[in-house]
């Protein structure tokens, strides 16, 4: 086997105008940009995108000449793109198809689940199979089984062989608490020498059936609970023995957010308003995006309602944008009634719930209300756990009339 290497990336998104800003959009353009630059003088032997290309199944026209731009400056250097689509920019529908279609008949990415056998291959060195993307787990248990029948992977085992998904697969260390696994680890195929993965915006490596399992993160900050992630692609460099060397590579274009974590537990609205000010003004830096987060419980008397958001919106000069998120709570059942209610042995679980929820509600509404509420409250806990949607939407509906 000869000697190759290959850049891997996902979760670019590009098109993604957060906080409904064209700058943000720019700035997910500007890392695919600088991917590309570094590929360029990396020089691989081809590029995979694991999904996630683009945050949209129908990209803007502007979004979609810069990527032509760049996927031509990548063809023109005869570097091929491997590509898998994500849950954003998976086809909507059987008629209007995925973007990625039209890219690949333009010679522009190599649209892996579209090609006969799901797959591309280098004859002196490697075999890649990609599958696409069914968006919830249930989709992916019933579908993926019966697109890998029909194009069945076919290893060569004297060559490197790659597996290119977009979906978090059900291990515990690796899935953050917001991304529900989408597959089990018995979904996956044995005998692939690396699983090029994305969905999961934090990068990983790790051991993977007798292979290696890689997610590389996202290129810029999609949510702000990732803002700490480190953004940038995997450059893997595999020897003639088929030996795998991964090196993340970090991108140096995405933004800078800054999180601003307080608790103002028993501190009033105007207070919070006062002091949430100070922290934007003190954090305050060019061109950054300031996350001001509000945790903590309000006196009984105050409401979020009254926290001034305009004016610590307003509070900095410098940063691009501050964006705060809310996370105050009104009101607080004391510690020893929750005691007394969950440490009690004669009641039942859903009895203790029913009184929990009860003291919730009495502080806002009348007795009678008070009772309703906790009673669909209750009403909810096993339908949710179960996820019986329709059974949900009942009970709300109920709660409503």
């Amino acid at each position: 086997m000869k000697s190759f290497s290959f850049v891997h990336a996902a979760d670019l998104h590009l098109g993604y105008t957060q906080y409904g800003l064209e700058a943000r959009r720019e700035d997910f353009d500007k890392a695919f940009q600088e991917l590309v630059d570094k590929t360029l003088e990396l020089k691989p032997t081809f590029m995979i995108i694991a999904g996630d290309l683009f945050h949209n199944a129908r990209p803007s026209n502007v979004t979609l000449e810069s990527a032509v731009k760049n996927f031509s400056r990548l063809r023109d250097a005869n570097i091929p793109v491997l590509v898998v689509d994500g849950s954003h920019d998976s086809a909507p529908n059987i008629i209007t198809s995925t973007i990625l279609n039209p890219l690949d008949s333009a010679g522009l990415i190599y649209y892996l689940p579209r090609h006969e056998g799901a797959c591309w291959r280098k004859t002196d060195c490697c075999y890649v199979y990609g599958v696409p993307n069914f968006r919830t787990r249930r989709k992916t248990e019933e579908m993926l089984p019966v697109f890998m029948e029909k194009n069945k992977p076919n290893l060569d085992v004297s060559l490197f062989n790659i597996f290119v998904f977009h979906m978090a697969i059900e291990i515990p260390e690796l899935n953050p608490p917001y991304i529900e696994a989408e597959a089990s680890p018995e979904l996956i195929p044995e005998g692939f020498d690396y699983y090029a993965a994305g969905h999961v915006h934090k990068r990983y490596e790790g051991k993977f059936k007798d292979g290696l399992l890689v997610y590389p993160g996202s290129t810029e900050t999609i949510s702000y609970d990732e803002a700490k992630n480190s953004k940038g692609f995997y450059y893997v460099e595999v020897d003639e023995n088929g030996e795998a060397s991964p090196q993340f590579v970090p991108l140096e274009s995405p933004r800078k957010f800054i999180v601003l974590e307080q608790d103002f537990t028993g501190v009033t609205a105007s207070k919070v308003t006062e002091l949430a000010v100070q922290l934007v003004k003190g954090a305050d830096e060019e061109g950054v995006i300031l996350i001001p987060v509000l945790r903590g419980v309000l006196p009984v008397e105050a409401s979020r309602a009254e926290v001034d958001v305009a004016q610590i919106r307003g509070a900095a000069e410098k940063a691009l944008l501050v964006h705060p998120i809310i996370l105050l709570r009104e009101s607080e059942v004391p510690e020893v009634v929750v005691r007394s209610i969950f440490e009690s042995e004669i009641k039942d679980l859903k009895t203790k719930s029913f009184e929990y929820f009860l003291q919730i509600f009495s502080e806002r509404y009348s007795r009678e209300e008070a009772e309703k509420i906790a009673h669909s409250a209750v009403s909810l806990i096993e339908p949710l756990t179960k996820k019986e949607d329709e059974k949900v939407k009942q009970t709300l509906e109920e709660l409503l009339k």
